[in-house]
């Protein structure tokens, strides 16, 4: 057995940390799938600028850029709300440092895997426009697989 395949953590170990990685994380298609059902536990945070999200956003995201976040902006927040951040896309930290000032300001959060570039590979819908508009009636959903 090679050195890599050596270390393997227990079934109780790969457990916690498990149950922990989807505490912290959602993917495309369980965001979309909560989103177009109408779960509303949750509020989905583009922390992109106001130009960025104009262009293209996910339906029924509000748009909040994280550079904007402070003590003041995050106190208008529903601390009893689940929050969804995200940004662009892997190459982006936008949506971490706006899970970050939630998470300091006591709010519940979780980063959107893959962020917008994931959300469209996976060809869920994009509006247009500076309000979060709701999800497209005519909006087919594939089956990831998952």
């Amino acid at each position: 057995m090679t050195d890599t395949l050596a270390y393997f953590a227990t079934p109780n170990d790969s457990t916690a940390y498990l149950k922990m990685k989807l505490a912290y994380y959602i993917d495309a298609w369980d965001l979309a799938e909560a989103t177009n059902t109408g779960d509303s536990d949750y509020i989905v945070l583009d922390v992109r600028s106001a130009q960025q999200y104009a262009k293209g956003h996910i339906p029924g995201a509000i748009n909040f850029p994280h550079r904007e976040m402070n003590e003041t902006t995050l106190n208008a927040l529903d601390s009893s709300r689940y929050y969804v951040t995200y940004c662009d896309g892997i190459g982006c930290n936008g949506s971490t440092k706006g899970a970050l000032h939630l998470a300091q300001a006591g709010l519940r959060v979780k980063e959107l895997i893959g962020g917008l570039d994931f959300w469209r590979r996976d060809n869920h819908p994009i509006v247009q426009g500076s309000q979060p508009q709701a999800w497209p009636l005519h909006a087919g959903q594939a089956n990831c697989g998952c």
